[in-house]
């Protein structure tokens, strides 16, 4: 099996651009694989895939896989490392998805990166750290992914926060919640 990341941290922490970073060093060729739903009537929205979109080198492929993650760990082969950006985009694409639904399709997405014979490199949002949402999809989006990034942590190689300006390695400073 090969080595999988999990970076994490706030928002505009520098997640994507340690991931990123992360990838450059590799002598493999990258597969970035985007998540986000473009949305041309949300010129914020846009600008922000844009700034991602720029920062990427030329070389590296695009993905947009909105949906079906686990499909796309799945039929990657080596070599390659997939960077996936992020997952809280790709939860929030799914949110419509009751319980039973969504936990099948947690569950298939850590079983391919369990299986997966190719580098992968997460991106995911921590959204547990400022107030519990007031609507209850703001709270299901929270825990969904919440859940879905701790589930992570146990399964990949090497996790890192990225807050306040700096990185920190997971793997090394702390001890494994099970």
């Amino acid at each position: 099996m090969a080595e999988h990341i999990l970076v994490t941290g706030p928002a505009r922490s520098g997640k994507s651009e340690w991931a990123e970073t992360l990838a450059e060093k590799l002598d493999l060729p990258i597969i970035y694989v985007a998540t986000a739903l473009e949305n041309p009537d949300d010129l914020q929205w846009q600008k922000r895939i844009e700034k991602h979109r720029l920062r990427r080198p030329s070389h590296w492929q695009t993905l947009a896989v909105p949906y079906d993650l686990s499909l796309t760990i799945e039929q990657a082969k080596p070599p390659c490392c997939l960077l996936i950006d992020s997952l809280g985009t790709w939860v929030a694409n799914e949110l419509e998805q009751d319980e039973e639904t969504w936990a099948a399709i947690a569950t298939r997405l850590l079983t391919s990166t369990q299986q997966a014979s190719v580098k992968i490199i997460f991106v995911a949002e921590e959204t547990g750290w400022g107030v519990v949402p007031a609507y209850p999809l703001g709270r299901i989006f929270r825990d969904r992914l919440g859940h879905l990034t701790r589930q992570l942590g146990t399964i990949v190689d090497t996790t890192y926060l990225v807050t306040g300006g700096h990185v920190l390695n997971l793997s090394l400073l702390g001890e494994p919640l099970k």
